[in-house]
């Protein structure tokens, strides 16, 4: 039996990278069972979406976050500052929120990480590609560093969030207006 007092080197990391997305991997019915890399951080991932528009004109219209801001109801934010890699604002019972973009790959995958509180850091991970002719599917992936008690209380309404993000996008048919100044 192996040293019990010693942390495998996986658990030293701070962020687990969620498994590759592609049209291959998806299993049936697009769904990809969420995993837990390490015992702090919870992944959650959304059914997989098809979206109106190209892998190319959803990558442009996500990589500004400025145009996002067309899906934030008034009166839910407060104190807003938006920006094209950045935004923050205000929440009731959760506080300030800071987003930014983290990584990009052309035409596939755009990473926003951020916060929420000091201490409940998150990344959302939009992975996309073409499906067919001027369509594209994407799925969102969530992971949080929460401790089990947020974790209960989360899961939920992250998936919650998580399906009216990706409904919305089923819906929107906006993806060419996207904000052309830098």
């Amino acid at each position: 039996m192996g040293d019990l007092t010693s942390n495998p080197p996986a658990l030293k990391l701070r962020w687990a990278k969620p498994a590759t997305f592609s049209h291959q991997s998806l299993g049936e019915g697009g769904q990809q069972p969420a995993t837990n890399h390490m015992s702090d951080t919870s992944t959650y991932e959304s059914r997989t979406a098809k979206a109106n528009c190209t892998a190319e004109e959803l990558y442009h219209f996500v990589s500004d976050i400025r145009n996002f801001k067309r899906f934030i109801p008034e009166g839910k934010v407060s104190d807003m500052v938006i920006e094209k890699d950045s935004c923050s604002f205000k929440v009731n019972m959760l506080g300030k929120v800071n987003i930014r973009i983290r990584d990009k790959k052309e035409f596939t995958e755009v990473v926003f990480t951020g916060n929420a509180m000091p201490i409940n850091e998150f990344t959302l991970d939009l992975r996309f590609h073409d499906s067919e002719k001027e369509k594209s599917q994407i799925r969102l992936i969530i992971q949080a560093r929460l401790n089990p008690f947020l974790k209960m209380l989360a899961e939920e309404p992250i998936k919650r969030f998580m399906e009216t993000i990706v409904t919305e996008i089923e819906k929107f048919n906006g993806w060419k207006e996207i904000r052309k100044d830098s």
